[in-house]
Formats: structure tokens, sequence, C-alpha cells
């Protein structure tokens, strides 16, 4: 008999059919015991000899507020199992439940005390692919504006080189680095490891309604990691509650996709921000920092994505291409910047697209019930330096409500330093677009390609400290709209007189 039973073989201590089970370790599956340690145990033994885990068909698996995290470093199949996750009583909001990580460790490079935008190679040697991540903590960036503003952020890069040092392309380095005070190595795993099934149940917190996230959710830090078929739903919301950083939160790495997912968006509660005044606070299904080449693909969310009681599902941090296709979500949402943004063949609710970054973001064959378009967000700035490219869109303003329309949102007055130059993209194009704007408000004078920006900029006389920079070109084709209404440039003109507007005939 084995050491863990007799399950178990006798000459080796691993299960006989190669795949441990939580029921090995103890777990009762009943809905009611705690199983935490024993899902805790079966991942460590699985992780120790490479082996696949799998949840036991028909189990309720409860999981308490206890501080533990189940490490998962092999492919693990949730199956049909539940898994109730009590967040009434936390010893600690920061743990994870589950957290995804490489049996490769990272480690800091070595002589390299600068970088430059776009640079195609650094002077390092390593075992294989990395993931890097750089900091200049003497340069403030992303210093917020509004409700809740801040002081900023430590200048912060990611992107991936090869064993000799190339800087992959198509993630380039977006600062120049005059100083490295950081700078961190994570080797990518060859070979991906997946997640499948589960069907997930937390049960909210109660806490004060305060900015103190609870993580308490699966933790993704590997990369070239496939998640699959994964519910996620939420019980025991009530007046009060703390915010959530994401039931999947995804960081420090690269090459994940998480396909056939289905997620819930969390109830909105508010507090008081740091300018004294009452601010919702975001509360997320998925968060993503410093992630490069993550893929949302035929994924949805339970509750009503046009519901405004509820947060919009997504947020991110410092990432570089990310897609969303063929999706249904309350948001897509980039708050420090994201460089690359595809979203294809989904549906975006009430709080649509929010973001600012750089290179090109393109938007085809989806429908969007936000406030504008795309909103670029004006506390960090309103910037975007790169291209908007928009294809076969439906645009329904304010979710069907009476509104003036804009295509392009966001506010800059020019007199904030946001820590970095802002720009307006630098061509945006129009390819087979329909405003449905059969409701509007009396005296409607159709939509607007970009919403007024700056009401204080109307002639020439108005200086801006920080001065923003204007879109060079729009180029539109095929743009129609319910109302019959023809699209025009702004209710600010002259702010944005200078723009190239080029109306392409359909055939």
């Amino acid at each position: 008999m084995g050491i863990w039973g007799p399950v178990l073989s006798a000459q080796t201590d691993l299960p006989a059919d190669d795949v441990v089970r939580y029921s090995q370790f103890g777990a009762k599956g009943d809905g009611e015991a705690d199983d935490i340690d024993a899902i805790v145990k079966a991942h460590e033994f699985a992780n120790e000899h490479g082996l696949p885990v799998r949840a036991d068909d028909g189990a309720t698996y409860y999981i308490s507020g206890r501080n533990r995290t189940a490490v998962i470093q092999t492919d693990t199949d949730f199956g049909t199992a539940a898994f109730l996750i009590d967040d009434t009583k936390v010893e600690s909001r920061g743990a994870h439940v589950f957290l995804v990580s490489s049996k490769r460790r990272p480690f800091k490079l070595e002589g390299v005390t600068s970088l430059k935008k776009n640079q195609e190679k650094i002077d390092v040697s390593l075992p294989g692919p990395c993931l890097v991540t750089v900091t200049d903590s003497n340069v403030r960036r992303y210093i917020r504006f509004g409700a809740n503003r801040n002081r900023g952020a430590s200048q912060t890069d990611v992107f991936i080189v090869d064993k000799d040092g190339h800087v992959d392309m198509d993630a380039p380095i977006i600062w120049d680095f005059d100083q490295v005070t950081e700078i961190t190595a994570r080797p990518i795993d060859e070979e991906a490891l997946t997640l499948t099934g589960g069907r997930f149940t937390t049960i909210a917190n109660g806490a004060e309604s305060r900015y103190t996230y609870y993580n308490r959710g699966i933790a993704i830090q590997r990369s070239n990691v496939e998640v699959d078929g994964l519910e996620h739903r939420i019980t025991g919301e009530g007046e009060q509650g703390a915010p959530y950083s994401g039931f999947l939160n995804i960081s420090n790495c690269a090459y994940v996709t998480v396909r056939n997912t289905v997620l819930t968006g969390r109830k909105t509660y508010q507090t008081i921000g740091a300018a004294g005044t009452t601010v919702s606070m975001g509360s997320y299904g998925l968060s993503l920092t410093r992630a490069l080449n993550v893929s949302f693909v035929n994924c949805s969310q339970t509750n009503d994505i046009n519901d405004t009681t509820y947060w919009g599902i997504m947020g991110s941090n410092y990432c570089k291409n990310l897609v969303f296709d063929n999706c249904t979500f309350s948001r897509f949402d980039a708050h420090m910047g994201v460089a690359n943004v595809t979203i294809r063949n989904s549906t975006l609710g009430h709080q649509g697209i929010n973001a600012i970054g750089s290179g090109t973001f393109i938007l085809e064959n989806t429908t969007v019930y936000g406030r504008s378009l795309i909103n670029l967000r004006s506390d960090y700035g309103s910037t975007w330096q790169g291209e908007l490219v928009i294809r076969d869109c439906v645009f329904v303003p304010s979710r069907g409500r009476p509104a003036s329309a804009s295509l392009i949102g966001g506010s800059n007055s020019g007199q904030h330093d946001f820590g970095y130059t802002c720009y307006m993209p630098e061509r945006i194009t129009i390819d087979t677009l329909h405003i449905d704007d059969s409701r509007h408000p009396e005296n409607y004078q159709g939509p607007a390609i970009f919403a007024n920006f700056n009401r204080n900029f109307t002639d020439a006389s108005y200086v801006e400290e920080f001065p923003y920079v204007r879109t060079e070109e729009v180029v539109l084709r095929n743009v129609t709209t319910a109302s019959g209404k023809p699209l025009r440039l702004s209710d600010n003109p002259f702010m944005f007189k200078e723009v190239k507007v080029t109306t392409i005939d359909g055939e």
C-alpha cells in the first residue's frame, strides 16, 4: 500500500491511473466540509510528480476563507465539479484560491542599465525566450486626474526577448529608460498548461465598501496557458461589499487564451475617492497586469451586459496585444495603457470600450452599447498614440437611451501633467458603421465624430500648458444613421478644425 492509501501504487507512491484526484487527499466534496487543505495537497503532489489533476465528478468542494492557496503547475481538469468559495470570513483578502505558476523561476537581469523606445535588441544571453519586466522608479507615468487622482506610477514596461536578446517587435518597448532601476526575466514555458471546466461560485464578502480589494480567485502567472470551459457565478451580494481584483487575474505572463468561459459582473458599490467625492468602485471578473498576447474567445457573462448596477467586467494595466473574439461582455478597459487591441465579432455593453495606449486598435464586426463607440479615458489624458480602425460595426449610443452621440469620447484640458504627452489617434479609419440613434433628444444635430474634449478651447486665445496632439486624418466610408442625420465633426469644431476628414463613396 502506498503512503497515500490504497489508490496509490505501492512501488511509486503514484496514483494507479496517473491522475491525481482531490478525494485521494481527503476532500469530501459534499459542499460542507472544508476541502481547501486536500486541494492544496493534491496539487503539491501533482506538481512534484508532474501529474495532471482531475476533480471528482459530481463533487461540490467547499473552500473556506482560510489563508491557503493551491499552486497549479500541471494540467488540471475541474470537469463538472462545483467549487463554493466562501468570502464571508477571509483571513487574507489578498490570497488567491488557485495560483497557476511556472516551475521556472524569474531572475534579475544584470548589466542592463538603460533602454530605448523601439530598441530591437538588449545585450543579454538567456536560457530561452523570456518575458522581461522593467522599471524606472525615477520617472512617474499615468498621473491620474479626477475623483481618483493620484501621483502616478513608476515607469513600467513589459516585452518578450529570445535567448539572444532580440525583442519581439510585435510588442515593442514603448518608453525610453534612461535609468533601469529594476529588470526581471521570466522564462516562458514551451508547453501549454491547460485548465478545463469547473463551476465556481463565490459567496461575496460583505465588508465595508472601501478600496480593500479581494483576490480570492484564479491567478495566472505562467506563460503559455489555456483556459477552457470555466464558469464563475456570484451569490450573496448585499448592501455593502469590498471590490474584487478579478476572478481570473492574469499577470506577468504571455500567451494566455481563455475560451468558452462564462463569468459574472460584480455589483457596483460606492466609496469616497481621493478627491473627497463619492465614486463607484471598479470590481472585476477579469483583471490583467503586465500581460502580453492574451485572447478571450467565445466568452460571456451571466448578467445583463447593459445592467448598470454591475460594474464592467474587465480591467487591465500595462498590457500588449489583447484580443476579444466572439465575446459578450459589459466592457473592455485599459487603465494604465495597452499597446495594440483587436475586438471582433463581439458585443460590448453599458460601459463599452474604455482605453488609453498606443499602437493599432482594431474594432470589427462588433456592436457597442456605450456612451461612445470608443472612449479614451479622460482620467489618463484620453491618449492613444497610434491608429484606430473600425470596420463593419454597430453603435447603439447609451444603450438606446436618448443621447447626443459621439464616436470618439474623452476630454483633456491641456492643463494637467499626466506624465507623458497626450495624443489623439493620428488616423481614424471607419469603414461601414451603423449608428442606431433612433432615440435621441430634442434639437439633436446628429452624431459627432469627436466629443467636446475641451469646452474652453473655442478660440485661439486658449493656451494648453500641456498641449494635446490632435488627430490628423479621419477616413469615412459607408457610415449610416437610424435618425437619418449626417455625421458631423464635433460640438467643438474649432478644436478639430485642422483634422482632415475624407469621405469615400460606397460601392
